[in-house]
């Protein structure tokens, strides 16, 4: 399994904004990718901005190029995202996951 890791940052007033943004483009276009196995996407203020770290989990690094193209380690952006990004990271890194344990009913917290 491969976890693919993003980070931006946004200005609190934009931060709903972007999420649901975000959720619109880049988490829809993980979730209807083969492949992709789920997603994470995290906030937290740091300074005078708040950081977005978007996580997704993947099958192989070939599904994750069915998602990214041929330059798996170059972020994708859509239309909007530098309407609203202060900072985004044009690089993006994967890491293999190595063991994972989770509680079955965590992902029921965030569904609805």
């Amino acid at each position: 399994m491969i976890l693919r890791r993003w980070r931006g940052a946004v200005r609190p007033e934009d931060v709903e904004a972007y999420l649901a943004h975000q959720s619109a483009t880049g988490v829809r276009a993980y979730r209807a990718t083969p492949g992709n196995l789920g997603v994470l996407v995290l906030r937290r203020p740091v300074g005078d901005l708040v950081e977005v770290v978007t996580l997704s989990l993947w099958e192989s690094m070939d599904d994750v190029r069915g998602f990214a193209g041929a330059e798996p380690g170059v972020a994708v952006f859509y239309p909007g995202d530098d309407d609203l990004l202060v900072e985004k990271d044009a690089h993006v890194d994967h890491h293999e996951v190595t063991e994972a344990e989770l509680d079955a009913g965590l992902l029921g917290r965030f569904a609805g």
